[in-house]
């Protein structure tokens, strides 16, 4: 048998993380159903056991890097 996912909508400001409600940038869909959100830090603290439990893991972590180079571009 051969699951198909839908694609994830994008992570938004509304999104927050469900370990301290910081803004989440990482869904986890879970093999068992459901999703878990998590900021980049718990997401990076818990990779390897979310790694086991996931069917799917939406990493949008990269938003964080281009909105800081975003930033230092507008100092400039």
């Amino acid at each position: 048998m051969t699951t198909v996912l839908t694609p994830a909508s994008p992570l938004t400001a509304a999104d927050r993380c469900d370990r301290c409600g910081a803004q989440a940038y990482l869904r986890v869909v879970l093999i068992s159903g459901g999703e878990l959100l998590f900021c980049a830090h718990h997401g990076r603290k818990f990779e390897p056991e979310l790694k086991k439990i996931a069917a799917e893991i939406q990493d949008e972590t990269d938003r964080l890097t281009a909105a800081q180079a975003s930033a230092a571009d507008e100092e400039h």
